[in-house]
């Protein structure tokens, strides 16, 4: 009796339709899981062995084959075990032979019978709405993340809390409950962190509202305890919300890196930006991406929100080259000898550095005792090409202590958001006809097309350059950030004091 189901194999945020085919024959009483096959899916002989003693079955004492098409393919992950035991179960005769047609099924059986929660289901689920399958049954906790992917309802998604429930499914017994997407919620970061809490420190707040305004890679140094770890802290409350498209975006990659959070299971969507901070200690893979199964790293999770990397130049310098490419293309490819996977990766990065070891470079009243060397030494682990990345740089002097006596500032969070939603507004409908979200995605045509300088602003910036010495890349960067800073003032055209400003944020003063 030869009986087949329909599965995926995950490759990153893609998937590859996968045939299940059991095959009960004389012979031998053993069971073989062949067509490349990883242990973990190996192991399913023995958890769906058990899943069906639980239910009062028992393999027949036959020889046993279930192959995993195409077989030339590596297959892995533990969502092989309820489509392996479906295929069974409909060779068997345990249910009517055909009816698991146009379904595909994922998950892994406990020894119970019950199944757990799965990796990937919301890019599974996409993949299965694009094959035209009639229905997806996976485990019930993926339900309301996989519904996203048949909102028009052409595609069932069937949650299954036990393998009971799938049988009297197929017997027609008693059916599933198709699975709705539950109401989005408003994206919003309720975070308890506000502005108001920095006391001082106002030209550091304004560039943190240019950087956000605009998507802006920005570089905080400054000596201990002058805020910079605080106003990176608060920048994912200044961002505007996640719109639907980042919002499904940001959601398939925490749900490939099994990382999925209650707020994913329950309402099916992440509603809040990224905020990622790794320690100095990460490795390049734990950055990148990588591992066993190529998982998504840093640089991916926080894919439409901030990546912070404090104490900067403690990072190891191979960690820290690996930032360069993604910041410019907003992808990262990772190859491996068995697959080339690609993941987003369009962040905001943030970092904060001390000016030296001791963090006390000009300070009058701790001066640093080894000055200027051991800065250098310190600020030079970080690569020129790597901070030529960075649109907004600033030195954040120490807060006074008569800032620090001063009442809250009037304006905080919400007040500035406000700004930067409107700022971002006008970038929406400025690149409606583009792929770009934000002034710091600009580049070649599009500084061109969005971006005139009139005669006195082009004077400046040409001015700054030549006397400067900034590369091509820089110019194009001061150039986007004055973008923003019109954009912020609600000004159509970039004029001579936006490029002042821009420039400033490059250490550039004319």
């Amino acid at each position: 009796m030869l009986a087949t189901v329909q599965t995926l194999a995950l490759r990153g945020l893609d998937a590859i339709p996968v045939t299940v085919q059991a095959h009960i024959a004389s012979g031998q009483p053993m069971m073989t899981i062949v067509g490349l096959p990883s242990n973990a899916i190996k192991e399913s002989r023995d958890r769906v062995r058990a899943a069906f003693h639980a239910l009062g079955l028992a393999l027949p004492a036959e020889r046993i084959t279930v192959n995993l098409a195409p077989a030339d393919q590596h297959k892995d992950g533990s969502h092989y075990d309820l489509p392996i035991a479906t295929a069974l179960l409909l060779a068997m005769g345990v249910v009517p032979s055909d009816s698991a047609q146009g379904m595909l099924l994922m998950g892994e059986l406990g020894l119970d019978g019950a199944t757990q929660p799965l990796t990937g289901a919301l890019p599974a689920a996409i993949a299965a709405a694009g094959m035209n399958m009639q229905a997806l049954i996976l485990p019930e906790a993926n339900a309301p993340e996989a519904a996203w992917a048949s909102q028009d309802g052409a595609m069932g998604v069937y949650g299954l809390s036990k393998l009971t429930d799938l049988i009297h499914h197929l017997r027609n017994h008693t059916l599933l409950t198709a699975t709705s997407p539950v109401a989005r919620a408003a994206s919003t970061t309720n975070s308890p962190f506000d502005l108001r809490d920095i006391r001082g420190q106002e030209s550091a707040k304004r560039a943190a509202e240019v950087a956000a305004a605009g998507g802006h890679h920005m570089l905080l140094s400054g000596p201990p305890g002058s805020g910079k770890s605080m106003l990176a802290a608060r920048l994912p409350a200044l961002l505007p919300p996640l719109t639907p498209k980042e919002a499904l975006e940001v959601s398939m990659i925490h749900s490939v890196a099994g990382m999925s959070s209650a707020e994913l299971h329950s309402q099916g969507l992440l509603t809040s930006r990224p905020f990622r901070d790794p320690h100095h200690s990460a490795s390049p893979t734990a950055l990148t991406g990588g591992g066993l199964k190529a998982r998504p790293g840093e640089m991916s999770l926080s894919h439409r929100g901030v990546l912070f990397l404090d104490e900067l130049p403690e990072f190891p310098r191979q960690v820290l080259e690996t930032l360069r490419q993604p910041l410019e293309t907003g992808s990262i490819t990772i190859s491996r000898a068995n697959a080339h996977i690609t993941y987003p990766a369009r962040f905001m990065l943030v970092a904060a550095m001390n000016p030296c070891p001791c963090g006390y470079l000009g300070d009058r009243t701790k001066g640093c005792s080894a000055q200027p060397k051991c800065a250098e030494t310190y600020q030079n682990r970080i690569s020129g090409p790597l901070l030529d990345r960075f649109d907004v740089r600033l030195t954040v002097p120490a807060v006074k202590p008569s800032d620090l006596a001063l009442p809250p500032a009037k304006e905080g969070t919400k007040d500035v958001a406000v700004r930067i939603a409107a700022a971002r507004a006008l970038q929406t409908q400025r690149f409606t006809k583009t792929d770009l979200t934000c002034n710091g995605e600009m580049h070649g045509k599009a500084l061109d097309d969005f971006c005139p300088l009139d005669a006195e602003g082009q004077a400046l910036l040409t001015q700054a350059a030549e006397r400067f010495g900034l590369s091509g890349r820089a110019y194009h960067r001061i150039i986007r950030v004055a973008r923003t800073i019109a954009d912020l003032a609600q000004e159509e055209h970039i004029k001579r004091a936006h490029l002042a400003e821009a420039l400033a944020y490059r250490g550039v003063s004319i």
